[in-house]
């Protein structure tokens, strides 16, 4: 029996937007056939929750939904944020965590450089959110926005949190693991030496692997499109870097998606599930 593997973050919205609903249907079936048992599939604005719910309702066995507002963009309009907020009430059951969600750095310069006051309140709203309904966030900061994204996260005590891709200095990720936090990694880790040596700084037991897709990437992943498919290579990599067995690596991998985006009952209860599976 071949290894697991759960993308830990990805745009699978925007592959239903590219590829049609058909398309895709098959795409998931060989990710299946290769291992992917599951994918973490972010939101980016309303209409990407709506999106991302009805994936989940076609693939509720495959789809880990998460509902949020990605923060390179213009704040959302106050009603949208209450069509968000009323979304996640609603739909609670379907939805695994709240993500994508943090603060701008790429298209401030873009964006005329606004106040990032406003994007500090949305993610406490969000922070409040996850309190509330129980639900571990899924944060976009980088760089110099990682301190004021973990400040926060703090002060709302918030558990369960996970730093996609993250870019941050060595004393920021020493903070973030010791706060019990999960940290993931991309293709990049495959041939960018900042990856790696993230890598290195992060214990397996809060590693999360992704793919960001559809977000292209180069080294042996140049001109490919992008897919969970490339997350064996990825497993593959970090055990050589962390001198562990591709398949051991893997395992603990799918138990931190599940630390995650469980609640300690729930997974206690899926750990006593594979305990008596195992067992058999």
């Amino acid at each position: 029996m071949g290894n697991k593997y759960i993308d830990a973050h990805l745009h699978l919205d925007q592959y239903l937007l590219r590829y049609g609903k058909e398309k895709l249907h098959d795409m998931i079936n060989r990710w299946q056939l290769a291992g992917v048992s599951g994918v973490v599939a972010v939101s980016t604005d309303l209409a990407s929750a709506y999106r991302t719910l009805d994936l989940k309702q076609w693939y509720p066995d495959f789809v880990y939904a998460a509902v949020g507002y990605h923060p390179e963009q213009p704040l959302p309009s106050e009603k949208e944020l209450c069509e968000l907020f009323s979304l996640v009430r609603q739909e609670r059951r379907w939805i695994a965590a709240l993500g994508e969600v943090g603060l701008p750095h790429y298209t401030l310069e873009k964006m005329g450089h606004p106040p990032l006051e406003g994007y500090m309140e949305l993610l406490r709203l969000f922070l409040q959110q996850s309190q509330m309904f129980d639900l571990p966030v899924l944060l976009h900061a980088v760089h110099d926005k990682v301190q004021s994204v973990f400040e926060l996260l703090q002060q709302e005590n918030v558990s369960r949190a996970h730093f996609h891709w993250l870019k941050a200095p060595q004393e920021m990720i020493q903070q973030i693991v010791k706060a019990g936090y999960y940290v993931s990694v991309t293709p990049e880790v495959c041939y960018r030496k900042r990856d790696q040596r993230l890598v290195e700084l992060v214990p397996i037991e809060n590693l999360l692997v992704e793919t960001d897709g559809p977000w292209p990437f180069a080294g042996p992943f140049e001109g490919q499109n992008t897919t969970p498919l490339f997350l064996p290579q990825v497993v593959d990599y970090i055990a050589c870097l962390k001198g562990l067995g591709a398949s051991g690596l893997a395992n603990q991998l799918m138990i931190n998606v599940y630390k995650l985006l469980l609640k300690k009952d729930q997974y206690q209860s899926w750990q006593l599930w594979q305990s008596n599976k195992h067992g058999e």
